[in-house]
């Protein structure tokens, strides 16, 4: 499988689990102190071919993808689950079987530009996805099976009408 667009990812470990998975570049954040060489790169990349942002499912990766959101709000997002993601205890793409990422991959969704919000709170609470026993396992599940990663209940909202989640599409996910 071949990917266009350049993957972002936090770091070189980062870099050669994706390189395992599937045929794509990768440009380095090194982190959230991103430096200018790369900020340039990441221009360049997003103007003439594409992003997709790869981000560690913890703090620091949301804390960066937030910020080269900002930048390329029309950047594709690719997430992994933090149980795809984990080993002994560690959370990072590193870390992920090459299927898993692929899959991330094939998943990314870009940011949609809606003029208004699909869901709203109360389809959230409706499904169960908050307010209930099990709502956080429930986000996590339909998070991955939609590819947009987990979020709290608001955070899960926001995500679902970022990324042009259809009603028919949450509804048929939710229901596996």
């Amino acid at each position: 499988m071949r990917i266009k667009e350049a993957i972002v990812v936090e770091g070189r470990d980062d870099t050669a689990a994706v390189s395992r998975a599937l045929d794509a570049d990768t440009i380095e954040t090194h982190g959230f102190g991103i430096a200018e060489n790369t900020w340039e790169l990441l221009d360049k990349a997003y103007a003439e071919r594409g992003l997709i942002i790869f981000t560690d499912p913890d703090h620091a990766g949301e804390e960066i993808r937030a910020r080269l959101t900002e930048r390329y709000p029309k950047a594709g997002h690719a997430f992994l689950s933090r149980d795809d993601a984990e080993k002994s205890g560690d959370i990072g793409i590193e870390n992920a079987r090459p299927e898993a990422i692929m899959e991330a991959l094939k998943n990314a969704r870009a940011t949609e530009d809606a003029t208004e919000d699909v869901f709203t709170m109360e389809d959230i609470f409706a499904a169960g996805l908050s307010g209930g026993e099990g709502a956080a396992g429930k986000r996590r599940m339909l998070g991955k099976e939609l590819g947009i990663g987990y979020g709290n209940a608001s955070g899960f909202l926001k995500k679902l009408n970022r990324y042009g989640i259809t009603k028919e599409e949450f509804e048929r996910h939710l229901n596996r």
